[in-house]
């Protein structure tokens, strides 16, 4: 598909034209960043498939067709909408997933882009990632995302093994991928991402990691290790319950995980988040959004957004759900503007928690100033420097909790979840001794 380069002009041309905006607003001096409150990241879903993989439970659909201009509209006017609810002035970053949005046109990215650029301040050069599966992805299909504005690709790779592969239900072989991957690192060369599972039934340590090398010769600079995860309702988890396939094994699973973290330590990766590897500098700036508890607007069927709607009035955050199914989507943002079906207002410690739970998540963990931005009254000392149990976790070595603030070691990531059974009932003690001493007696 050839793009028409008016629509890819036309996003570059609002960005810039924005830029001039605020340089102009800011002349005669410095000019001060939007407030956290204005600031988000921006997510939109693409809902559709070409099939469904043996373990995804995730909000897609296999179309016989779609109406992609009806689609596209309505992420157009969705986007709009939410930017105008939220207050948002200034979009840090976007990034398209599904399903596989590389199946949309560049032409849909591009109005989307362009929409966005014209409704708040989008720098010319924020990070901007499209998910992107190896048999949608030919060269010249990248590159005219790249045109439009796309100027970073993550790889649905997954395995280098077709058997593997197969047992996914992935369309793609592992000549397939890797043909890809070098088509899209020759195009946007630092800024692709590739994931790769293990887990997998009767999957053993040496072949992953042997997958993993070999990986290592062919990436970019940046990896993602995800465990699978058997999700009721898929076909995986259906063949595992029937005794077709042998349940996943944990342990070997934390051996693989272990293992790979040393393998990409000594090829030069920051394991600078849970799940998340990179080097000379790639990180993912979207996803580092999320873990600092940024705020993003979800559009899309399904997507997930937290924001304080401060351009309807409100006052606290709120966790936001898009209507699921895309049909009814389209039919509530033509009606409404926006397929918002739920709104959750987080409450002040539900906020705190997430804080907690997604700061320790990467390397830096949550510094003194982070947290106080949240919880400018309650200390990470006082929450946490007088407990007995926190103690124990500091002299394992598992947490450190210092002038800089609070963080995993680098063999506390690994044990996250378990730390946080720990550290989560001691914020809600410390929270809950705080309001006792608020409430007056009579």
């Amino acid at each position: 598909m050839t793009l028409p380069r008016v629509r890819a002009c036309g996003w570059v041309a609002a960005a810039k034209a924005a830029q001039r905006r605020h340089q102009t607003e800011g002349a005669g001096g410095p000019r001060c960043p939007a407030p956290r409150s204005q600031r988000a990241s921006l997510y939109i879903h693409w809902p559709y498939c070409e099939k469904r993989c043996s373990y995804c439970n995730f909000n897609k659909y296999i179309p016989r067709g779609v109406e992609e201009a009806a689609v596209r509209s309505c992420l157009v006017t969705e986007a709009q909408t939410l930017l105008l609810l939220s207050g948002v002035r200034r979009v840090e970053s976007v990034f398209f997933g599904g399903g596989t949005p590389s199946l949309a046109s560049p032409h849909t990215v591009a109005a989307v882009l362009e929409a966005v650029a014209q409704a708040a301040y989008l720098p010319a050069d924020a990070e901007v990632t499209l998910e992107a599966n190896p048999t949608s992805s030919a060269g010249s299909r990248l590159a005219a995302f790249g045109t439009v504005g796309v100027n970073r690709l993550s790889i649905g790779l997954q395995s280098l093994d077709d058997a593997e592969l197969q047992l996914l239900g992935r369309t793609h072989s592992a000549s397939d991928a890797l043909q890809t991957l070098a088509e899209a690192r020759h195009l946007f060369p630092g800024r692709v991402s590739v994931d790769l599972m293990l887990g997998l039934p009767a999957q053993q340590v040496g072949p992953w990691l042997g997958q993993l090398q070999e990986l290592l010769r062919h990436c970019d600079d940046h990896v993602s290790l995800y465990q699978l995860s058997l999700e009721r309702g898929t076909a995986l988890f259906a063949q595992v319950q029937q005794g077709a396939l042998p349940a996943p094994d944990p342990e070997l699973a934390a051996e693989m995980y272990q293992k790979g973290r040393v393998v990409l330590r000594e090829a030069g990766f920051r394991q600078y988040e849970v799940s998340n590897f990179a080097r000379n500098g790639a990180l993912s700036t979207h996803n580092w959004n999320y873990w600092q508890c940024g705020q993003y607007l979800g559009v899309g069927p399904g997507a997930h957004g937290r924001f304080l709607p401060q351009g309807a009035g409100g006052h606290t955050r709120e966790a936001r759900i898009q209507t699921l199914e895309p049909d009814n989507w389209m039919k509530e943002v033509k009606l409404f503007g926006h397929g918002t079906r739920k709104r959750v207002p987080l409450g002040e410690l539900e906020l705190l928690e997430e804080v907690l739970a997604m700061g320790l998540r990467t390397d830096l963990g949550i510094t003194h100033q982070h947290w106080q931005q949240f919880e400018p009254q309650l200390t990470l000392w006082d929450v946490f420097g007088t407990s007995k149990e926190v103690k124990e976790l500091l002299e394992q070595g598992l947490l450190l909790l210092d002038h800089r603030g609070l963080r995993c070691s680098w063999e506390g990531l690994a044990v996250l979840d378990s730390l946080l059974l720990t550290l989560l009932p001691q914020l809600q003690e410390a929270w809950q001794q705080r309001i006792s001493t608020l409430v007056p007696r009579g």
